[in-house]
């Protein structure tokens, strides 16, 4: 074994010394076309005919990558696992939001970016989006064509039919024409650059799996549709009018919304209906809106009991009137978010869901009649008095009150949580960089 730990760290030495011999981490040629694998490919670009880089590729096993800061990091990390255990704290600044002490205070995250898969808690935790692909970076804002996008845009990237972790070169503002249909398995990842979609259509992600859509402006979605619309490399179809969400989720799983700054659309601003399940809506700065976020169909619509959704870390600010969230059927596990504003109710439902209140920092607007956190809508109170509805340690305050309802514990509650709940007194700075954060390379974010 000591043998084998020797050789193994001979080989990662040598494999240091000829990336460094070689200068891959400065060949990046900022004047090629946006159209490829990412960052990282660009860096290997200059050395594709390289005699000397061909041999180190036959040098490495079948897991070597394309990123030379990547690999360094990779043969680090190896190094250092033979002494101590992976953490996903490894890189804290000691936030105590530990989605962000997980990746932020990396000053590579840039080289990183991947490790962000990592990170995510709830029960969208498993959600890996694209981690498992290559990088797409886009360099054109425009969405011309839905049928036929244009390599570079953003609709080209998520359409296409295997992993992608999708970047931008530089800031922009999207606005689509019509749905921006997603595929399985792509990761949106709006760091580095001030990144809109705005003004136009906006997000859908309807039967598939495994999304992440992190640091992005999301604003002045509006209806569209009665149009063709592709959804992959091989398939496009007629779409009916669209409601104008921010973010539609329809029968889909393995869902984070992370980190993104989403405010006054035609409808909701996160909607996740139709049987989705294992979904964590974190980290986001909600403002100036009617129906915030919708989670289940319709009363009717019992596929959505199987719904499990975590809202953490959000914070819900100025100009919101209603649903944050409103909840039908499932199990959802509101955690850590601070309510600075609402103008009707805070969380609501029915249909009898399983609402669990945890740390949460409500703070009642001046009305003496919206001081209630919770609504049963259209609900009698003979029937809700059932329903498993609690607060467990939150914070309510300028007169915020909640009314509890149901069992005091039991294994609905069980399906209700999904991480570990921290002292409403700490919200202020779990939540103090929800919303888009500010990242330049070379920085932590």
């Amino acid at each position: 074994m000591e043998l084998r730990f020797v050789s193994q760290f001979v080989f990662s030495i040598l494999v240091i010394t000829l990336l460094f011999s070689l200068n891959l981490t400065n060949a990046i040629d900022h004047n090629e076309s946006s159209v490829v694998d990412g960052e990282e490919k660009l860096q290997m670009q200059s050395l594709k005919n390289s005699s000397m880089a061909e041999s180190l590729s036959d040098a490495l096993n079948e897991h070597a990558v394309d990123n030379p800061e990547e690999l360094a990091s990779m043969v680090d990390t190896t190094i250092r696992n033979h002494t101590e255990r992976r953490s996903l704290s490894f890189f804290s600044c000691g936030t105590g939001n530990p989605m962000d002490d997980c990746w932020r205070c990396d000053r590579r995250w840039s080289f990183r970016r991947k490790r962000l898969a990592d990170c995510a808690i709830g029960f969208g935790r498993n959600a890996i989006g694209g981690r498992d692909g290559k990088y797409y970076v886009v360099s054109d804002p425009k969405d011309d064509d839905p049928v036929n996008p244009r390599p570079g845009t953003l609709r080209h990237a998520v359409i296409q039919d295997r992993p992608l972790w999708i970047v931008f070169k530089r800031d922009m503002v999207i606005t689509l024409k019509q749905e921006l249909i997603m595929n399985s398995f792509k990761t949106i990842d709006g760091r580095g650059a001030n990144v809109h979609i705005a003004f136009g259509a906006c997000i859908t992600i309807q039967f598939i799996t495994n999304v992440i859509i992190h640091g992005v402006h999301i604003h002045d979605c509006k209806p569209t549709g009665n149009a063709m619309v592709r959804s992959s490399p091989s398939h496009f179809g007629w779409r009916t009018m669209a409601d104008g969400d921010g973010i539609s989720i329809f029968g889909s799983s393995h869902i984070w919304i992370d980190h993104n700054s989403l405010s006054n659309c035609a409808d909701g601003l996160v909607d996740a209906i139709m049987g989705s399940t294992a979904i964590t809506i974190s980290n986001n700065y909600f403002t100036h809106h009617n129906e915030v976020i919708l989670l289940g169909h319709s009363d009717s619509y019992v596929r959505d009991k199987q719904m499990q959704v975590t809202i953490a870390y959000n914070h819900f600010g100025e100009g919101l009137i209603q649903r944050m969230p409103r909840c039908r059927h499932g199990y959802f596990h509101v955690v850590n978010n601070d309510y600075t504003h609402w103008e009707m109710y805070a969380i609501g439902g029915s249909a009898e869901p399983t609402i669990n209140s945890q740390g949460n920092r409500y703070l009642a607007p001046q009305n003496p009649f919206a001081k209630e956190v919770t609504k049963r809508v259209d609900t009698g109170s003979g029937i809700w008095k059932g329903w498993n509805w609690r607060s467990e340690g939150d914070l309510l305050l300028n007169g915020a009150f909640f009314i509890p309802s149901g069992a005091e514990a039991g294994a609905s509650y069980a399906r209700a949580s999904s991480l570990g709940a921290k002292s409403s007194s700490l919200v202020g700075s779990l939540t103090s960089s929800a919303g888009v954060i500010s990242c330049r390379r070379g920085g932590v974010c």
